[in-house]
């Protein structure tokens, strides 16, 4: 719709806008991958800090793309075209690799934010639930949060896998020691509820005194 000066209104130009602002899905899809790339340059490097930037940066960019994001803000700003196979399966693919990754990072700082990497390693899993990386750090991480049952289970579907890997190994060994203690405690604390108390001992003791003065 024009003025009656000739210009487009207000709304037609940001319509336009926004037509225009919508990049093509290669160049996207493209433009994550790069960064991603440079986030492994800086893992490489020890720059953790410069490597989980660029990752967030490409997820972010992937983010605009992923059905399972704009599908629940539907009818909200332009509308991106549907993504072919390939498309959905590169998109996918950087993703694991940004997340993976970023768990990798996080668990290399002096102060581990362990939540973080198990919701990491767990989206990962989501997308990919065979992924050994992801079942890793996920273990890890669980155990270092306190379940090491769910630790375990992680850890020993990685030891099928890579059975001859001593951090696997050493991490599953863990998880089984933290269990046996737990388990050692239960059973403590259950002795100690069905064993009669030093002071109700000492009671039956009198009483079979007094029962036995009786009989005399």
């Amino acid at each position: 719709m024009q003025t009656a000066g000739g210009k487009e209104s207000p709304d037609m130009q940001g319509a336009a806008a926004a037509s225009t602002s919508v990049k093509p899905v290669w160049v996207s899809l493209e433009e994550a991958a790069h960064m991603k790339t440079e986030g492994n340059a800086f893992y490489r490097e020890k720059n953790f800090r410069s490597a989980i930037s660029r990752y967030h940066c490409a997820l972010l960019v992937l983010r605009g793309l992923d059905s399972e994001v704009t599908s629940a803000v539907e009818g909200f700003g332009p509308e991106m075209p549907a993504l072919t196979s390939e498309q959905e399966t590169l998109l996918r693919n950087t993703q694991v690799d940004c997340y993976n990754n970023l768990a990798a990072c996080l668990l290399q700082k002096s102060s581990v934010n362990y939540s973080r990497v198990r919701e990491y390693s767990l989206r990962v899993l989501d997308w990919r639930p065979g992924d050994v990386k992801a079942l890793y750090r996920a273990g890890v991480a669980t155990l270092e949060l306190g379940d090491a049952q769910t630790a375990k289970e992680y850890l020993t579907q990685v030891c099928k896998v890579q059975p001859n890997d001593t951090n696997v190994r050493k991490q599953l060994q863990r998880a089984e020691e933290k269990l046996k203690k737990e388990l050692q405690r239960e059973k403590a604390m259950c002795r100690g509820m069905f064993s009669s108390s030093p002071e109700s001992n000492s009671r039956e003791e009198i009483n079979q005194s007094n029962r036995s003065g009786e009989d005399v």
